[in-house]
């Protein structure tokens, strides 16, 4: 079976062909978010007509996600206007073919569990931490959407209440210390010239850097141990560029180790596999459930 996958960003649109196995003809283009809602949909139009003979079509993409109508329940302004945007009738409707629409990182955490990093794992977590950190939860390989299509918002767990405001869900939670845009923010703030991830890593030798880089995996460690013990899993999967640092992994891994209750040390921590490829894979498979 031919099925066509977008995965649908803020930055960009990734596109490609799944034949069973792999993706072939994978393509990259802009998604001119800021262009709005209503154009991202022209855009993915325009896109999936450059493929012919696919037989449905898998949508991954940024925004809360009702998978079971395939319409975006909720967008933040990084796609100004996509909130109610209903993908799965406006490409059912140009194409005549089935169309599955899931969450980037509940994509992603599908593409794992079917080919990469939770594959041998039936129930596991996904962590990703890049901009922000995305999580969703697979149950009996199977995501856990919750009542509103909306489980998953590890990034939301309030881990520093005293830096809490009434009114803003964000402040003082795990990804504004978790994340790889707070580890910059730290790191720029010793040297304004360490403005990405491989720019401070480049400097891990540096007594200093190391210091910030040291107390960044902190943070990340107090929300995997919370979330160990609330879900108790065989596996979490940890995604993002700079869990491919080994570095990185391994001090997750022992401070986590460290920090959780003997009784759950079982849980086995794993780097993602497959990379930024995870979320076309994943809706790509989800769409050729939708054929059977």
């Amino acid at each position: 079976m031919k099925i066509v996958a977008l995965d649908i960003g803020g930055t960009s649109i990734k596109s490609g062909i799944w034949n069973g196995t792999g993706v072939e003809e994978v393509r990259e283009h802009d998604t001119n978010a800021a262009r709005g809602g209503a154009y991202v949909m022209e855009r993915a139009k325009e896109i999936l007509h450059t493929y012919d003979g696919f037989e449905a079509i898998g949508i991954s993409t940024a925004g809360q996600v009702n998978s079971e109508e395939g319409y975006i329940r909720y967008a933040n302004e990084n796609i100004p206007g996509y909130t109610g945007t209903r993908i799965r009738d406006i490409l059912t409707g140009e194409f005549g073919v089935p169309v599955a629409v899931e969450n980037d990182v509940n994509a992603a955490a599908v593409g794992e569990g079917q080919f990469g990093a939770g594959r041998e794992f039936d129930d596991f977590l996904c962590i990703t931490y890049g901009t922000g950190v995305g999580g969703s939860v697979v149950i009996d390989k199977k995501i856990y959407t919750g009542s509103a299509f909306s489980a998953g918002e590890f990034g939301a767990m309030m881990l520093h209440p005293e830096d809490s405001v009434v009114g803003d869900p964000f402040r003082g939670c795990y990804e504004k210390y978790a994340s790889t845009t707070a580890l910059v923010a730290r790191a720029k703030e010793y040297d304004s010239t360490l403005d990405n991830g491989r720019a401070i890593f480049a400097r891990l030798e540096e007594e200093q850097v190391k210091e910030i880089v040291d107390s960044w995996t902190d943070e990340i460690v107090y929300g995997l141990v919370t979330l160990i013990h609330i879900f108790n899993p065989p596996c979490v999967v940890l995604g993002g560029g700079v869990m491919a640092q080994p570095y990185i992994l391994e001090e997750v891994r022992r401070k986590t180790a460290a920090r959780i209750m003997s009784s759950f040390r079982n849980v086995t921590i794993k780097q993602a596999q497959l990379g930024n490829m995870a979320g076309i894979m994943g809706a790509a498979y989800l769409a050729s459930r939708m054929t059977e």
